[in-house]
């Protein structure tokens, strides 16, 4: 016979902020592939002198390929903020592999970091703006659209961030309303205990009796028999 058991969980971050979290994977990646294509040995809108003078090969080529990589992984941690991989980190990592950072620290770190982030890249929406004697006309205006995403990084990290502590501030205060262990019951064809429990686990309330709003902060799980 199989026990149905109400898990307590996360609330399941809201449609936007996962759409949001995914968006800032993608504003690195056009500004990262120009970067690939100067390591490679193409101008990619910079003038033979301009392009030299830059000094994209040997050593510079190593500095433009590194530097594109740690921004696309950067941006990639945004998505720990709404995938499961970033309440408890994946075991091979090393050293704090398996374990669950402190929400704090990740809201204060992601805090930081979309502050920094906006700040210091709100100059590429005025790229037009100011002279690039070193490209060619057409590379000039190819590059501002390239890095003209890299804008939204740091707005987007911080609605992400808002969002993370909000669901985190809302299951704390969850576990504090909420009281009592879950009681186990026998699931059946026309089991009152198990459709109780749905229900209950639908309508967002704690096991404990108090009131949610719906927002997914219980799921289903099987048990063993």
């Amino acid at each position: 016979m199989t026990v149905t058991r109400l898990v307590p969980g996360l609330l399941s971050p809201p449609r936007w902020a996962v759409r949001a979290a995914h968006a800032v994977a993608l504003v690195t990646l056009p500004s990262g592939v120009w970067r690939l294509l100067l390591a490679a040995g193409f101008t990619a809108g910079y003038t033979g002198t301009g392009y030299e003078a830059m000094g994209f090969t040997g050593w510079g080529a190593v500095y433009v390929v590194g530097l594109g990589m740690a921004g696309e992984l950067l941006a990639l941690l945004t998505l720990g903020l709404v995938r499961p991989w970033g309440e408890v980190l994946p075991r091979w990592i090393p050293l704090v592999g398996g374990r669950r950072p402190d929400p704090r620290m990740v809201t204060v770190a992601a805090g930081l970091g979309a502050g920094v982030l906006t700040l210091g890249l709100a100059q590429f929406a005025f790229w037009w703006a100011f002279p690039h004697p070193d490209m060619t006309p057409g590379g000039n205006t190819l590059a501002g659209f390239l890095y003209l995403p890299l804008v939204a990084w740091g707005p987007l990290l911080a609605a992400v961030t808002l969002d993370y502590r909000r669901r985190r501030r809302r299951r704390r205060h969850r576990r504090v309303a909420g009281a009592g262990p879950v009681r186990p019951c026998r699931r059946t064809a026309h089991s009152a205990c198990s459709r109780g429990q749905q229900h209950r686990a639908q309508a967002g309330f704690s096991p404990g009796g108090g009131g949610g709003s719906g927002t997914g902060d219980y799921s289903l799980a099987p048990d063993r028999p």
